[in-house]
């Protein structure tokens, strides 16, 4: 296949909620390999959206096109009856569109067809396209685009299971490693094209995060008050940097964003509520005592966890979020808090595991060095702040 272009030529992307969009026919395969090849994504701790309702009408709801617009990397499952499908070849129209704008990356998978029958519209894909002709006759143009996307999709590099040479769970892995490869290298790529401000600050953190130790680790970060509101936007972007990194070291993650504001929105209990779903995995949990259960004391205890609490602002929240009695987690699991409020940090944490996020000093000489002017007067601070902020990750 050939290389994709530089991430500078693609427009930015909408915030990235998913890793992964699976595109099938329902019918086919939602309850057989989709369904697998959804659990084994899974395990891996890789976000993947699978829209599980049944496909009504020809149209696609805006729902579903922002989940796609807002993952990394689609899997387009072709199956026997995929084309009968409006619903699906819009679905791939929509994932070439976002493949040609934010450059994601597209991989088919040919179950149970081959991939010439999908590339030329032979066999079932040509009985298809024989019944869309006649329901669109009066929209051929639509009816052409649906082929050419298919043509299109089919010519990429992919994976062929059509044969049926091997066991399907085999298959179903060697497919969920190649993802996580990928979606690994495009990280890879995101914090290769950080400026060396944020580059650098990544590395030091992960210095003092000491990943290789197995004991339980808090690390503080924070900014002088100086920065002002910018202080903020660089905190929860290093946090968010750091967790795309290291998740995959870890068998749980959670980002906390904005902890301040949550808490005096919902309270702490709500918080925490959040956090426990998230590392436990069970969307519907709800815990409205001080304390949690002995048996989810023990899950957590056997976990492996990256928490990042953005934002805090008062000792309660680390004590409820991070630190409580109650809130026992497995070895070799790492909480980052993130404040602009170092006092905080020095009741809570020992000295050595509080990091200083650049000093004002070096930031307004780095910027310098980057090419920023601005006159010597009192909008030099806020124009090289602006310029080193937006430099950040999109």
């Amino acid at each position: 296949m050939a290389s994709s272009s530089s991430s500078s030529s693609f427009a930015n992307p909408p915030p990235q909620k998913y890793d992964v969009f699976i595109s099938f026919r329902g019918a086919d395969t939602r309850d057989t390999f989709t369904s697998h090849l959804h659990a084994a994504l899974v395990r891996k701790k890789i976000q993947t959206y699978m829209d599980c309702r049944l496909e009504r009408g020809d149209k696609i709801g805006p729902s579903l096109l922002q989940a796609i617009k807002e993952s990394k990397l689609s899997l387009i499952v072709f199956s026997k009856n995929y084309a009968f499908s409006t619903w699906c070849l819009d679905e791939l129209m929509h994932i070439l569109g976002c493949k040609k704008s934010y450059g994601q990356i597209v991989i088919p998978i040919f179950y149970d067809t081959d991939p010439s029958q999908v590339r030329k519209q032979h066999e079932s894909y040509r009985d298809a396209f024989a019944q869309l002709e006649e329901r669109f006759e009066d929209n051929m143009d639509k009816v052409l685009m649906w082929r050419n996307a298919l043509k299109e999709a089919a010519n990429m590099s992919g994976f062929d299971n059509s044969k049926r040479t091997r066991a399907e769970a085999d298959f179903i892995e060697e497919v969920a490693e190649d993802v996580l490869t990928k979606l690994n290298r495009a990280s890879s790529r995101v914090l290769e094209d950080l400026d060396q401000f944020y580059s650098r600050k990544i590395e030091e953190v992960e210095s003092l995060l000491c990943l290789d130790s197995p004991d339980v680790r808090t690390v503080g970060i924070w900014v002088g008050s100086w920065v002002g509101n910018l202080g903020k936007s660089w905190l929860t972007t290093l946090g968010d940097v750091l967790i795309h990194r290291l998740s995959r070291q870890f068998e749980a993650t959670c980002f906390l964003a904005d902890v301040k504001e949550g808490s005096k929105r919902h309270g702490l209990n709500h918080l925490r509520n959040l956090l426990l779903r998230e590392i436990l995995n069970e969307k519907a949990l709800i815990i409205d005592t001080p304390s949690v259960s002995p048996f989810i004391q023990e899950r957590l205890s056997r976990t492996k966890v990256l928490i990042v609490l953005d934002d805090v602002t008062d000792s309660s929240q680390i004590e409820n979020l991070a630190c409580s009695s109650h809130l026992k987690f497995g070895p070799g699991s790492r909480i980052i808090i993130t404040t602009r409020d170092k006092s905080l940090l020095k009741k809570t944490l020992c000295h050595d595991k509080i990091y200083k996020f650049g000093h004002k000093d070096g930031l307004i000489s780095w910027a310098l060095k980057s090419g920023v002017s601005a006159r010597e007067d009192g909008c030099i601070l806020k124009r090289t702040l602006l310029h080193i902020g937006a430099r950040g990750v999109n």
